[in-house]
């Protein structure tokens, strides 16, 4: 089918342009993933992180072990269970996502502004409602 082809070479371009304007900053392409689940979702245990990442734990550790060295992020422990430890996000960790993402933003909106301002909302409209569409039938199976 020639959407999905479609889909797989967007995707792939956007995940090479964001691997070059990750190689400006000092971390990995899987930091990168780790730390927008982070900023996205919040503190997280290396076991949710884990499956997030689709990783096993033992590399989820050393991925947290670089992030920690370099004050990306620290392991707190749970208040409410002292047996629990959470990886959280410091400012560094934020300051390169939000850095990172708005030049990914900015990629994009260099290569859209061929587009008219309704055939922007026109394909921001159906990304939008396939992205729903695709999380809603992950849910039921």
């Amino acid at each position: 089918m020639e959407m999905e082809k479609s889909l797989r070479y967007i995707s792939h371009i956007v995940k090479q342009r964001g691997r070059e304007i990750l190689n400006n900053y000092p971390i990995t392409p899987p930091q990168f993933i780790a730390l927008q689940w982070l900023r996205e979702l919040g503190d997280l245990t290396i076991g949710e992180l884990s499956k997030k990442m689709y990783l096993a734990f033992s590399t989820t550790t050393d991925l947290v072990d670089r992030m920690e060295k370099n004050e990306l992020i620290v392991r707190i422990r749970d208040p409410k269970d002292r047996r629990v430890v959470r990886i959280h996000l410091l400012d560094k960790g934020k300051d390169i996502i939000t850095e990172v993402i708005q030049k990914r933003q900015d990629y994009l909106s260099e290569i859209l502004l061929t587009h008219s301002k309704d055939e922007f909302d026109c394909l921001h409209d159906s990304m939008a409602q396939l992205y729903k569409v695709m999380i809603d039938h992950e849910q039921q199976n």
